[in-house]
């Protein structure tokens, strides 16, 4: 199999959920100011929780339970990430299709580990 996970940073799901939650900080910056403390702030609060959930359940994986618990989180924050995007892209602001795709499949990475982890 793989090499051995010796941190959160080590999972594929944290890796992936990292880079996007950049990525998405990027694609929103050039939303109007009007939308700073409206959908921009929750399409980056969703962004983020993401990764930090993912990270905080590894810090708690000798419960599974626990662990699973956090992956839900950032499971949820992930479809709900999916639908401000959709959101802001009927608004008419530009959101890249490919990051868009990469949320769907990193949701499905997250929920493929929380059947899977023992």
């Amino acid at each position: 199999m793989g090499e051995k996970i010796k941190s959160y940073k080590d999972l594929e799901v944290y890796q992936k959920a990292h880079q996007i939650a950049i990525e998405v900080y990027k694609a929103t910056q050039d939303f109007p100011a009007s939308e700073r403390y409206e959908i921009t702030s929750q399409i980056r609060r969703a962004a983020i929780s993401i990764p930090a959930n993912i990270a905080e359940g590894y810090g708690r994986k000798k419960s599974a339970e626990e662990f699973k618990h956090y992956l839900r989180i950032s499971l949820g924050s992930t479809n709900e990430l999916q639908v401000l995007m959709e959101i802001a892209k009927g608004l008419g602001y530009e959101i890249p299709e490919e990051l868009m795709e990469r949320i769907d499949v990193l949701g499905k990475q997250i929920y493929r580990l929380i059947e899977k982890w023992v």
